[in-house]
């Protein structure tokens, strides 16, 4: 496997885990006003992703894919409703602990990632291109 193949397969890795990731991020935004439905319940819980390298042997190259999606630890909000059948005694409401600012900021760090592995193949496209035309020369 020349270099240019190699640099666009780690490159399709990558975009394969920030596809996972931004898969992710839009689950944590679609329940980010989800609530709890009991006193006792709990919401949402926000998920993160994490990365690991992985090794291909046979082809020589080191990609990136997903490792994990795992609950964040992070504690779940408190809202005041006292109205709200999940209501405490206190009347607070436990909210999910998505932060929306924070997701749209990891969802265009992930786009801006994806945007780069397509730019990587784009270009080991080019320039293999551009050799066959010298060769053809």
């Amino acid at each position: 496997m020349d270099e240019l193949q190699k640099a666009s397969k780690i490159a399709i890795t990558g975009m394969k885990a920030q596809s996972e990731r931004l898969r992710v991020i839009s689950e944590n935004l679609a329940n980010a006003d989800s609530l709890a439905q009991t006193p006792d319940g709990t919401p949402y819980k926000r998920k993160v992703v994490t990365f690991k390298s992985e090794l291909d042997r046979a082809n020589g190259y080191t990609g990136v894919k997903v490792d994990k999606v795992r609950p964040d630890s992070a504690e779940f909000q408190r809202r005041y409703d006292p109205k709200h059948p999940a209501a405490d005694r206190d009347g607070y409401v436990l909210a999910p602990n998505v932060n929306p600012l924070i997701e749209m900021m990891d969802m265009r760090e992930a786009q801006r990632s994806y945007e780069a592995n397509m730019n990587v193949i784009e270009s080991s496209r080019q320039l293999l291109s551009k050799t066959v035309d010298m060769l053809r020369q």
